[in-house]
């Protein structure tokens, strides 16, 4: 039997109206914010069905998915027993904290070598909210800033490498920092040690940014060593 006209147009719109699957990478981003805002936990298993019903992507998508996350250190593959959330030690953060500091030093010290007025006048800008945040105690606003503030400070900085491997760094230990900012007296205490920064590199003294980038990012590491020891 012969097939409509009516049947054969009316395949291709049903087609075009069919729900797109998500693509690997966006898959990627999905399940990268998940881990490092904590809905996803340490030692979770991630199986690749339910991943790919829940997020409406192909099976082939998910295993590139897991894939990039493991290169980058947030899952691991355990032999027979499929992909799971990595679970960083207190050690391993501290570690991690330590080679950031490493690396954010080298762009603190770049940027200051580099830095345009307009933005000195956006590091300044920042400084002020991060100050203002602190007086009122609102520390949501506070780790934006801080958020904000680091970001920019390697996007000045130029350096491209250090900004990818720093991002890669960053999301393992995030589970750490953010129980760290958490405290309600960190950002009084980091604060000065911001506005170091900041003022290092906007006064263009590479030395003074990179030191004290380091010393900030040493507190850090001295403080997540601090914290899980009293958990």
């Amino acid at each position: 039997m012969g097939v409509s006209p009516e049947a054969s147009s009316a395949e291709p719109n049903a087609q075009s109206k069919a729900v797109p699957r998500m693509t690997a990478a966006e898959l990627g981003r999905r399940l990268r914010d998940a881990i490092m805002s904590g809905q996803l936990v340490p030692n979770q298993r991630l199986v690749e069905a339910d991943l790919a019903a829940e997020y409406g992507a192909s099976r082939g998508n998910v295993r590139i998915a897991l894939t990039e996350l493991s290169s980058e250190g947030l899952i691991e593959r355990v032999q027979n027993r499929g992909a799971r959330v990595r679970a960083v030690s207190p050690d391993e953060a501290v570690e991690i904290t330590e080679v950031r500091g490493a690396l954010e030093s080298l762009c603190a010290r770049k940027a200051a070598e580099r830095v345009s007025q307009s933005e000195i006048e956006l590091l300044r800008d920042i400084g002020r909210r991060m100050t203002q945040a602190v007086e009122r105690g609102d520390r949501d606003a506070y780790s934006a800033g801080n958020t904000e503030l680091h970001a920019l400070i390697i996007k000045v900085s130029g350096q491209q490498v250090a900004a990818e491997t720093i991002n890669r760094l960053r999301s393992q230990a995030v589970r750490y920092q953010y129980r760290l900012a958490q405290r309600p007296d960190r950002p009084a205490q980091s604060l000065p040690q911001h506005l170091s920064i900041i003022d290092g590199i906007c006064s263009q003294d590479a030395e003074a940014a990179a030191s004290a980038m380091q010393d900030h990012l040493r507190s850090v590491a001295a403080e997540i060593s601090a914290t899980e020891a009293s958990v």
